[in-house]
């Protein structure tokens, strides 16, 4: 059985997601701190793991409905490329592995923030994805989670502001996943829970969270509390740029994409080089320019 049909079931691409857990240590201008960096790396591991066993369990419980999908059923378990066997077996092993890097970066707040998106992860895959409103509130809660668990691992304490930009983006993304999904998808019997979103509900209010982003985002970079901090007023000068990746990213949503996060960032140059030059922007007003 080869390595490729477990590597592409394990979703690798989308460990961007787990680099949230790095974002309290990017933003206290600690990240050259060895111990800090190191702690964050094994817990970055520890939720690669985890979530690739969630895609596990997720994709053989739904190997049947999955084969019914335009492009779910190239996934290796439901194309039959790994056999359920093989795929719980590796799962096993996947939980292991994810475990063992938690322990190397443990403390207990860490454990219970794992076992908790484990756990509602899990609790998606057994039927709360076909709840509406739920099935996106779960979304949201492991982008937080993946925020919290960096900031516990290491001892940093991130600003509230940061805590609601990281929930209205994971909001922005979610409600713009499903609103593609019933665009391309709504007579397909794939997703139950598409079929009871009315467009204009996820249209809008995926607008009106990207107007909470920028809200939230721009008092973070003003804040009293986050001048202090770097010593420094110069981060307003990010605003205009986290404006225009999130406007050119849904713009790339209203064309033919699927909406899915890291299929929209990975397959945009532009899009691409915007978050490479807000990083940039970041790393020279956080590290260089204090």
């Amino acid at each position: 059985m080869k390595i490729k049909y477990f590597l592409k079931e394990m979703r690798v691409h989308h460990y961007l997601k787990n680099l949230l857990v790095f974002v309290p240590l990017a933003c206290s201008g600690q990240i050259f701190d060895r111990k800090k960096l190191t702690v964050s790396v094994f817990a970055f591991l520890s939720f690669c793991f985890i979530s690739s066993a969630i895609y596990f369990i997720n994709d053989i419980r739904d190997k049947e409905k999955d084969r019914n999908h335009p492009t779910k059923k190239n996934r290796p378990i439901a194309a039959g490329k790994i056999s359920v066997k093989a795929a719980v077996i590796f799962t096993v092993f996947l939980i292991v592995l994810a475990a063992g890097f938690n322990v190397l970066c443990f403390n207990l707040y860490s454990s219970l923030l794992l076992a908790l998106y484990f756990a509602i992860n899990i609790g998606y895959s057994f039927g709360l994805k076909n709840i509406p409103l739920l099935d996106i509130a779960i979304l949201v809660a492991g982008f937080l989670i993946r925020a919290l668990y960096g900031s516990v691992v290491t001892g940093i304490l991130i600003s509230n502001w940061l805590y609601l930009v990281i929930i209205s983006v994971a909001f922005y993304l979610g409600l713009g996943k499903r609103r593609n999904e019933l665009k391309k998808q709504g007579d397909e019997d794939t997703r139950k829970v598409i079929k009871k979103y009315p467009f204009a509900f996820l249209d809008n209010n995926m607008y009106m969270c990207m107007g909470l982003i920028f809200v939230f985002y721009a008092l973070w970079t003003v804040d009293e509390k986050t001048i202090a901090v770097y010593q420094s007023a110069n981060l307003i000068w990010t605003v205009p740029v986290v404006m225009l990746i999130f406007m050119k990213y849904s713009l790339t949503v209203e064309g033919n994409s699927d909406g899915d996060p890291v299929e929209v960032l990975l397959r945009d140059k532009l899009l691409v080089g915007l978050c490479v030059l807000y990083l940039l922007l970041m790393f020279a007003l956080l590290y260089v320019l204090r």
